[in-house]
């Protein structure tokens, strides 16, 4: 999975497009936050002019992150596009190491609301979408001046299976969950190691180009 973003590049452009089809360029002024969801973009747009841009607002955005958020890990698939499974995604700007984000259902508790949300697997993630815990804490992380630049693996993640709503899933659930969100794919099933939350990354990527329909 890519890394969360804690902070945004003010020098770079970044690309929001809004629920009306309106497309937005320009650079990131601020970004606030509220219980680690996005609360407000404030961003100068390109030829002039500043815009305040609620999240509820946003389709999708492709937001560009600081040189001390954006690193990736070495995964072939990262850099490789002919391995995606989204067509729908821009790899280029992928590519630059942007982090994607989407408007999408999730239910927390008994409420669903519709966040947006920082997808960690743009580049398989047809079939099973893994969104980053904005409450997540990390398993694992190498820190620099005192900042997480290349975390491991979170202990939970919102998933999203198919057209239903993204839901909680932690580490200590995994090996029940895994029954659910693999359901009827035995490569990914028949894993000696299904269950165990290390492999997670690994059994998301093998579904979407094994499984599902």
């Amino acid at each position: 999975f890519v890394n969360p973003a804690n902070a945004f590049s003010h020098k770079k452009t970044a690309y929001i497009t809004l629920t009306d089809g309106t497309q937005l360029t320009g650079t990131i002024r601020n970004i606030d936050r509220k219980k680690g969801l996005i609360e407000e973009i404030k961003m100068d747009l390109d030829g002039g002019g500043r815009e305040k841009i609620d999240p509820a607002d946003v389709a999708f955005a492709y937001l560009p992150p600081t040189a001390a958020s954006k690193l990736n890990r070495g995964l072939d698939y990262l850099t490789d596009a002919t391995k995606w499974d989204r067509q729908d995604l821009d790899a280029d700007i992928i590519g630059q190491g942007y982090c994607y984000f989407e408007a999408t259902e999730v239910r927390i508790k008994n409420k669903t609301r519709n966040l947006l949300m920082q997808l960690m697997n743009p580049h398989f993630s047809s079939k099973v979408r893994v969104y980053h815990d904005p409450f997540a804490n990390e398993t694992m992380s190498i820190g620099v001046a005192g900042i997480d630049v290349a975390g491991g693996l979170a202990k939970s993640y919102y998933i999203k299976v198919g057209d239903a709503a993204a839901y909680k899933v932690k580490k200590n659930a995994y090996d029940e969950e895994c029954q659910i969100i693999f359901a009827g794919c035995d490569a990914v099933l028949s894993d000696e190691d299904m269950g165990v939350w290390r492999d997670f990354e690994g059994h998301v990527y093998q579904y979407s180009q094994e499984c599902g329909e």
